[in-house]
């Protein structure tokens, strides 16, 4: 007699909701709170979208909230860099700076008959267009020019790289992600993030050492982090540059590119 087969147990969905809160300066905000079943500890985080409260399975809602008061200053500072930073969305003869390998570089503002941003002369930054380019216009030629700078740092530092690795990546793509700052995919293409050319340099390169890496190694093995050290012996002082200025560098970007 065939025995019923077994169901398994259907894992626990994650749950969604939101909740009012008035930060230090009287704002009213709405704060997106997630229990979320693979959640090890309560996290308050803060992107572009708002704020966000992670919450495991065994928290109770009232830890959560009570959790939620103790960052409140945390909180009121981070939304007011956020608020910041949607600010600084790129303008025609308004924005007259931009981000670019951990500096801000002046920008000049010319007339023409395409978009087109490129350094000029004395090493400053002109974007000429024509007079009737829309926002959507002015965005596609700023991405093409950060795209073109990574594309010329990569160019620069993979070279050193490429004699001691199995293979060569089978192309370079460059891109916009909410968290990652590079990634291997099983066919040899390396992503990076777009962000990283506002970086400071030596830590793009170290994101490129260590997606590298990956092609002898595609773990986090201690294997695979000797082969990180032996090419870049400061990969810990990049990676804690990252934690520390990681959601300014792409929030940054995100204003530029989406208005």
């Amino acid at each position: 007699m065939l025995s019923p087969a077994r169901i398994a147990p259907k894992a626990p969905a994650v749950q969604r909701d939101s909740i009012a809160f008035v930060l230090d300066d009287g704002r009213r905000i709405e704060v997106l709170r997630v229990r979320d079943p693979r959640a090890r500890r309560i996290r308050l985080s803060v992107d572009e979208r708002g704020a966000r409260l992670t919450l495991p399975l065994r928290a109770s809602l009232i830890s959560g909230e009570r959790f939620l008061h103790e960052h409140r200053n945390w909180l009121s500072q981070q939304m007011a860099q956020h608020a910041q930073q949607a600010g600084e969305r790129l303008q025609r003869g308004v924005t007259t700076s931009l981000p670019l390998r951990d500096a801000e570089v002046p920008l000049h503002w010319d007339t023409a008959r395409a978009a087109r941003l490129d350094f000029d002369a004395d090493g400053a930054l002109r974007f000429a267009a024509p007079a009737n380019a829309g926002d959507a216009a002015l965005r596609r030629a700023l991405k093409d020019f950060y795209e073109a700078q990574g594309r010329m740092d990569v160019g620069r530092w993979l070279p050193k790289y490429i004699a001691g690795l199995p293979r060569a990546p089978r192309r370079i793509t460059f891109k916009r992600t909410a968290s990652q700052w590079g990634s291997l995919a099983p066919d040899g293409t390396l992503s990076l993030d777009l962000s990283l050319v506002l970086a400071r340099p030596s830590a793009f390169e170290y994101v490129l050492v260590h997606e590298l890496c990956h092609l002898i190694h595609a773990d986090h093995s201690r294997r695979f982090w000797r082969e990180v050290e032996a090419r870049c012996p400061d990969w810990r002082a990049e990676r804690a540059y990252f934690h520390a200025e990681g959601h300014r560098l792409k929030g940054r970007l995100r204003a530029l590119l989406t208005g």
